[in-house]
């Protein structure tokens, strides 16, 4: 039976590396091997911030099964497998060598290995055939199936528009310069991005609608005017251009029957208010919660009682004021988190005031004892490649902004069905960032420090405490 193989190949192999101190690699093996023997859906929940050594344990059984395959990995994650686990396997024993196949056409081999993009257009194409899904980062999905699905629109698009339809060029450059004074003459944004209503896109559906042979691109956007997506500019004032985009806002509803008659094993670092309906519409079979062992030492966390709220006037000096305390004396790397872009580089002008050099903004190779002032989603991309810190501050909580445009029509769509916006997509999300990025303080047994007064001044807050648990309150600094 596979499930005996694959525990059998995985404990020789662990023991004869003898490092590794994940508690479930033996029963995450075994459930993986089952859901490939019985075809079936699974779904396996691990905690944010879970070591990256869980990876062989998907890999044996991987490795030692007949099923046809579709391995649906991110960038990043792909990288990993290429040039760490699968050279891996392959030393440890060579019948655990997993060949892979790349590209569009993977002929006749077991394991198809894919980007997200990669598998929408199969799976569209019809050359997914019977292979069973794994997919090992189901905390990406949502977000890599919107840019795989999204439909972008550049200066170019527009030049090759007119030139197939040269009898309404008038029409489309007073269209576009239409679009373009909406989208210059709104106030600047961090990032460049300007909402757009259907009404500002509703002219140029109308022409589109009358002309014949649009160029591929364009006949993708006319046909998904529905409101189940959304528009948004993005600005290059540097060019002086702006591009156009759209994307699905439940990316779920475009891929609906890609599960169907087929198995999956959906693996991901999900927080608790994810539901699987939202993963690929997935209905498992099976799930199961593969937790960390309790901890030996609770997280230090300072989160002081009475703070200001980040709308206040005085958040700004707050901020430095508590930020300057937090990193006198402290021996390693702090790490400073907040995504607005004005109080995230005063903070650190200010802090380089007074620490100089040590203090850098989105660095990759900051000083040992420096002090890194990064957005949220630059360090969960980056913090695999930095040393680990000694103490996170956060500046501001991961909730996303409704200055967003996807975020702002997410939530929208949310509250016309009369559904709590907030609970099930602002805050879910915003743990999950959490979690993730405080993952590294546990393992080096650093302290986090939250000085967003809505940790304490909001009720949500206790969401926030019981995410974080176990815990211990710092109520005062300590000199180290």
């Amino acid at each position: 039976m596979l499930e005996a193989r694959a525990h059998h190949q995985l404990k020789a192999l662990l023991q004869g590396e003898g490092s590794e101190t994940w508690p479930h690699h033996l029963t995450l093996s075994r459930l993986v091997a089952r859901s490939l023997r019985r075809g079936d859906h699974t779904l396996v929940r691990l905690v944010p911030g879970s070591d990256p050594s869980w990876l062989i344990s998907l890999l044996v059984p991987l490795a030692l099964s007949d099923a046809p395959l579709a391995v649906v990995v991110s960038g990043p994650l792909r990288q990993r497998l290429l040039q760490v686990e699968l050279p891996r396997l392959l030393a440890a024993d060579p019948s655990l060598a997993l060949p892979c196949v790349e590209g569009a056409d993977p002929g006749r081999a077991r394991v198809w290995l894919l980007s997200h993009g990669e598998l929408l257009k199969a799976w569209q194409q019809g050359r997914l055939g019977e292979r069973q899904l794994v997919i090992p980062e189901a905390e990406l999905l949502d977000g890599q199936l919107r840019q795989a699905l999204e439909i972008r629109l550049e200066a170019e698009d527009w030049e090759q528009l007119r030139r197939a339809h040269p009898q309404a060029e008038s029409s489309l450059l007073e269209l576009h310069g239409r679009l373009s004074r909406r989208v210059m003459a709104q106030p600047r944004h961090p990032d460049g991005l300007v909402a757009l209503a259907p009404e500002d896109e509703a002219p140029l559906r109308q022409l589109l609608a009358l002309l014949d042979g649009l160029p591929p691109t364009w006949r993708r956007w006319l046909a998904h005017g529905d409101p189940s997506w959304t528009s948004w500019a993005r600005r290059h004032s540097r060019l002086m251009q702006w591009s156009l985009h759209r994307q699905p806002l439940d990316p779920v509803q475009a891929v609906a029957g890609l599960l169907d008659q087929r198995g999956a094993v959906v693996l991901g670092q999900l927080g608790t208010g994810t539901e699987p309906s939202g993963l690929l519409g997935l209905e498992p079979d099976v799930t199961v919660d593969l937790g960390d062992p309790p901890l030996a030492d609770p997280l230090p966390l300072y989160a002081p009682w009475r703070q200001p709220l980040p709308n206040t006037p005085c958040y700004a000096e707050h901020l430095l004021e508590q930020s300057r305390r937090l990193v006198l004396g402290q021996p390693g790397l702090t790490v400073v988190l907040a995504d607005d872009d004005g109080l995230r580089r005063g903070l650190a002008s200010g802090l380089a005031a007074e620490f100089g050099s040590r203090v850098v903004e989105e660095c990759t190779a900051p000083e040992s004892n420096g002090v890194l002032c990064c957005r949220w989603s630059w360090w969960l991309e980056h913090q695999v490649r930095l040393p680990l810190p000694n103490q996170v501050v956060v500046a501001l909580l991961p909730i996303a902004s409704l200055e967003d445009p996807l975020t702002a029509a997410q939530v929208q769509h949310l509250r016309l069905q009369g559904r709590d916006w907030f609970r099930e997509r602002l805050l879910p999300d915003g743990l999950t960032r959490l979690q993730l990025a405080v993952a590294g303080l546990r393992r080096q047994g650093g302290r986090l420090a939250v000085l967003d007064g809505r940790l304490r001044g909001r009720s949500w807050g206790r969401h926030v405490l019981q995410a974080l648990e176990p815990w211990l309150a710092l109520n005062r600094l300590l000199p180290h």
